[in-house]
């Protein structure tokens, strides 16, 4: 079954989202921070941490190796459920595998992230061991948006992960509720998912008829708020 992570920093959504055992974690990055208003990065990331027993992922930002390193150790002493966030390159599109490997080498749990190809996916592999937990986020959302189908590297990523009972793959960047059955056929292990479409995947069941009817009902409400005549 794939598991549904929440993709936000807001503390009023996490505290609300929390109780729904349709959730099953929590994933945050800088820009989800800046944009909740939170200043002090510590602080913020600490008040999630408490809120919640399940697991969270909270981003590196330095962009040296040594800096990651450094971060990624502060950061995995915050919670025990905290997963320390590293892209998979620096902003100079250096393969992160070192510190990857030295964070997990101190059995420190990772989300691997920007993600985009299997190939980048089985170099991450290659410098893991088999015991400590990992995620491998491939952004699907985002190939799609450059009319790529991410479909065939998470097929390979899986693939490639099969042998590690550690890892786990997930399915970021999601753009619609139909993403989830995406995942679902693929037997991805992890989608995140921002809180509104959370609120659709709930409603899933609706007929095409009760689709038509709330539909044409909708266009008839707003018709007759403007008082439109012909």
């Amino acid at each position: 079954m794939t598991k549904i992570f929440c993709d936000i920093a807001d503390t009023r959504l996490i505290k609300r989202f929390n109780k729904k055992s349709l959730v099953k974690g929590f994933t945050t990055n800088p820009s989800l921070m800046r944009k909740a208003g939170a200043k002090d990065y510590k602080n913020y990331s600490k008040t999630i941490l408490k809120i919640t027993n399940k697991p969270v992922s909270c981003e590196v930002f330095a962009d040296s190796m040594s800096g990651m390193i450094s971060q990624g150790i502060k950061i995995s002493r915050w919670g025990k459920n905290v997963y320390v966030k590293v892209p998979v390159t620096n902003s100079k599109g250096k393969f992160t595998g070192n510190v990857i490997k030295q964070l997990n080498k101190k059995k420190i749990k990772l989300n691997i992230t920007a993600v985009y190809t299997a190939k980048q996916t089985k170099k991450i592999l290659d410098n893991l061991n088999k015991k400590t937990r990992v995620i491998i986020s491939l952004f699907a959302g985002r190939m799609a948006d450059t009319g790529k189908d991410p479909v065939p590297e998470i097929k390979k990523s899986l693939r490639y992960a099969k042998s590690y009972k550690n890892v786990e793959i997930l399915w970021a960047s999601v753009r619609e509720p139909y993403n989830y059955i995406q995942a679902r056929q693929l037997k991805c292990h992890i989608i995140t998912v921002p809180p509104l479409i959370i609120e659709k995947i709930e409603k899933f069941g609706k007929t095409f008829n009760n689709l038509t009817t709330d539909t044409v009902k909708g266009f008839l409400k707003d018709s007759k708020k403007s008082k439109f005549k012909i």
